[in-house]
């Protein structure tokens, strides 16, 4: 934990020692009374916190913030629905390299219990998008959306953005070359579930606008495919 993050409302009250960032801020960064560490105020500014007093069951803090975060990279990630664990680490990662908006969509080959896992349902997918802006020393967290259909997610997409789908069997293009340059530019990647889009979901694909394009000739996992489109693309965009 790179950066300790804060909602607006916790940071009016004791952090319990119960919380994990209390025992984080105790054990491994070591703080007493007095000393100061890194924290960030979630979507909002980073700054520092002082350990002002220790009571029986809680921390008491202080908080004194920086100037507010620049706008987040527009770029959003459009993704087939995948298995719990793969999206935990989609969530998490996405959210350390830096993207606006995370959509997961039900596609054809979508397996549709994945949508009533306790990750969606229960409100965990939260927990990543914070482990991942604490990794990244941030404190913005992508808009997130799950379980819609692949038209309702197609149809919120931001206008004007480049569409680039990824894609093993139809694309005729390297993800590299069709790549917009400049960071102001918006970027919409898709990459299917763990089996692939459809030949349904390539069609509303191509209808709304999309490119497919390809990482080259090895087919990789999904969360691995992430990560590598997301770094082309934000070294393109000069974001890195």
């Amino acid at each position: 934990m790179n950066l300790v993050l804060f909602t607006p409302e916790e940071t009016r009250q004791p952090l319990p020692l119960t919380d994990p960032r209390a025992r984080h801020v105790r054990d491994v960064l070591r703080r007493g009374v007095g000393d100061t560490f890194d924290a960030g105020l979630v979507d909002g500014p980073r700054g520092t916190a002082t350990l002002a007093a220790l009571a029986d069951d809680a921390l008491v803090l202080t908080f004194a913030w920086g100037p507010p975060p620049p706008p987040p990279d527009p770029l959003t990630l459009l993704l087939g629905l995948p298995r719990p664990q793969t999206a935990r680490d989609i969530l998490r990662d996405a959210t350390t390299l830096g993207v606006a908006a995370l959509h997961f969509a039900a596609t054809e080959k979508s397996e549709p219990s994945y949508a009533q896992s306790t990750l969606w349902r229960d409100g965990e997918w939260r927990r990543h998008l914070l482990a991942g802006a604490a990794q990244a020393f941030a404190t913005q967290l992508p808009a997130v959306t799950a379980g819609e259909t692949l038209a309702t997610a197609l149809a919120a997409l931001p206008a004007g953005a480049t569409r680039l789908a990824l894609d093993n069997y139809e694309a005729t293009a390297a993800l590299r070359d069709a790549l917009p340059s400049g960071a102001a530019a918006p970027l919409v990647l898709a990459l299917g579930p763990e089996r692939g889009w459809g030949a349904r979901d390539r069609a509303a694909l191509r209808a709304a606008g999309f490119t497919l394009v390809h990482l080259g000739p090895r087919v990789l996992r999904l969360e691995t495919a992430v990560i590598a489109a997301l770094t082309l693309a934000k070294s393109a965009r000069g974001t890195l």
